[in-house]
């Protein structure tokens, strides 16, 4: 945070009390466990050490250096967060480049499986992997799959000669039915993930393929066609007074440079020229393109959603599985606000393009924009369907699962895992037919929308 009244909001926000000026702050050395995420915290002597546990296995997971006080940053230049909370037997971690918080308190030591080293033969890398997402998915029910079948079909099949590339099969099958493009199994270079029937994933290729396509289709009679942020992020204006922006991941915007403070700083870069005060004309009306988004980073999707806006209001609620046993319980939904941008800010009618390729950040960047004041309408095909941060889990043959464990809830309690966000108008997205005539329907559409009509109420 820049000032000390926007850190003051946010700890009120997060439901944490501002600490009293000079006031002396317990400390976070010690053993933590997460509520929720399968995960134990040490922290000691400046070092901030990750333990993924189940009821079977406890596996080191991530680390980190204390970089200042209370922050730690892990190799690739996430910076962590860890304050007391009240009292010296609670606390939060947060994560710069996440929304919302997670809560720890404070136990007495690390877990007796960590005292031990887990076998790392095929029969007990299977039974970590199933007990993995036994007491952290949340989806199972909706996705109508009875994961203890799961484990009663293909355990058999899994014994100490079971060769890397036989388990790495029987995974992939274990996982296939659930069709979410937040679960992997990964071993090395290898990596099984699918994703939701009829979408496609929003490679790199895909990307370019496409941004040529509206470049020259959509884009042909547009000015002031610029791009930003290593070519993530395209602004142009349209004849009929409109502005396009087109964001096609949130991430990777400073090229080597990953901190979340220079992927802030590009963006802001962006965000000044596109809605500047200084530009000679702005968007009457702005149509936000994410049919090809790749995710990323969720708080850069709330940092373009506080330019949208001059209310604060609420984007979202967040809860996280917290029971291993029960999947129908969860940790406090913690609600994570839009609160108006110092900068330019564009507040008038917004069309927001969405496809299957509108993936994770994306869709929780749309789901942001649902209870925007003002008028918002979505055009185009559901987005993907994924919502949550992703669970990386070491198995103990030094395969990685990754898996889901979190609801990104509106204001009613709804969430929309699986099916995506729907749109309000439904157009083909990107189809081959689409392509063979050289249409884009759901563009041309929020065109004539923002100019006939100036959107429509959320």
């Amino acid at each position: 945070m820049r000032i000390v009244t926007a850190t003051a909001v946010a700890l009120v926000l997060a439901g944490q009390a501002a600490p009293a000026v000079g006031a002396q702050q317990p400390t976070t050395d010690g053993i933590w466990r997460m509520d929720g995420y399968g995960t134990v915290l040490s922290i000691r002597n400046g070092i901030f050490q990750e333990y993924q546990t189940t009821a079977l296995s406890c596996l080191e997971g991530d680390s980190a250096q204390r970089t200042g006080p209370g922050t730690y940053t892990t190799p690739d230049g996430v910076v962590l967060t860890v304050r007391a909370r009240g009292d010296r037997d609670h606390a939060f971690l947060r994560a710069d480049a996440s929304v919302g918080s997670r809560n720890l308190r404070r136990i007495p030591a690390l877990p007796d499986t960590c005292a031990r080293p887990t076998a790392e033969d095929p029969r007990t890398t299977f039974d970590v992997f199933w007990q993995t997402f036994e007491e952290n998915y949340p989806f199972f029910a909706s996705k109508g799959v009875d994961w203890h079948e799961v484990r009663d079909q293909y355990r058999p099949r899994v014994h100490a000669g079971t060769t890397r590339d036989e388990l790495h099969a029987v995974f992939g099958e274990m996982v296939e039915p659930l069709h979410d493009a937040h679960v992997a199994v990964q071993d090395g270079d290898r990596v099984f993930a699918q994703v939701r029937p009829g979408t496609v994933v929003p490679t790199g290729q895909l990307d370019a393929d496409i941004k040529k396509f509206i470049v020259e289709r959509d884009l042909k009679d547009a000015r002031n066609l610029q791009g930003f942020a290593h070519g993530r992020i395209t602004y142009a204006d349209l004849p009929g007074g409109q502005g396009y922006l087109r964001i096609s991941g949130f991430g990777g915007y400073a090229g080597e440079e990953t901190s979340h403070a220079a992927q802030l700083a590009e963006l802001d870069r962006a965000l000044d020229t596109v809605l500047g005060q200084e530009r000679p004309r702005r968007p009457r009306g702005l149509i936000i393109d994410l049919r090809v988004n790749g995710g990323g980073s969720d708080a850069l999707g709330i940092h373009i959603a506080r330019r949208l806006t001059d209310t604060p209001y609420l984007a979202y609620s967040k809860r996280a599985r917290n029971d291993p046993a029960d999947p129908t319980r969860h940790t406090r939904p913690q609600p994570v606000y839009v609160t108006p941008s110092q900068g330019p800010r564009h507040t008038g009618p917004v069309a927001v393009l969405t496809g299957g390729s509108t993936f994770s950040a994306g869709e929780t960047f749309a789901q942001a924009l649902m209870e925007r004041p003002g008028r918002t309408v979505r055009i185009g095909q559901p987005t993907q369907g994924v919502f949550s941060d992703v669970m990386s889990r070491r198995l103990p043959n030094g395969m990685s699962a990754w898996l889901p464990n979190e609801e990104f809830l509106t204001r009613s309690g709804r969430t929309f895992d699986g099916t995506g966000i729907p749109p309000h108008l439904t157009e083909p997205v990107f189809t081959k037919e689409e392509f063979d005539k050289r249409r884009d329907s759901a563009f041309d559409r929020a065109v004539n929308v923002l100019r006939n009509h100036g959107g429509t109420t959320n």
